[in-house]
């Protein structure tokens, strides 16, 4: 879990330094190709780590609202309205960062 850990926050800062880069780029008519790279880089690994985050607390919500479902069945009606809400805002984020890597890629 340690190692699992430190990969994901080394990505992190790989992120972060990416985007900071494409985000000084002046929007010139002759922008290097090596800020181009930078940018589809930080925005391919924006949408990966979104959709995995995304992924994993769908998969951690539903399993969680299944177990209670399972344990007591007449408390589903109370379960899935609040559960559809909670997907409905996690899927949401991840289309946030759609959002933001294709700003960033169709700006330059």
């Amino acid at each position: 879990m340690k190692k699992f850990l430190t990969i994901v926050m080394l990505l992190g800062i790989l992120v972060c330094v990416s985007g900071g880069i494409a985000m000084a780029a002046e929007p010139a008519a002759g922008l290097d190709s090596q800020v181009k790279q930078m940018v589809a880089l930080a925005a391919g690994f924006g949408i990966a780590i979104a959709a995995f985050g995304g992924a994993v607390g769908q998969g951690r919500s539903i399993a969680s609202a299944l177990d209670g479902i399972a344990r007591n069945p007449g408390a589903s009606g109370k379960i899935v309205t609040p559960m559809i809400i909670g997907l409905a805002m996690i899927e949401s984020l991840v289309i946030y960062s759609l959002v933001v890597s294709l700003l960033l890629i169709f700006k330059l």
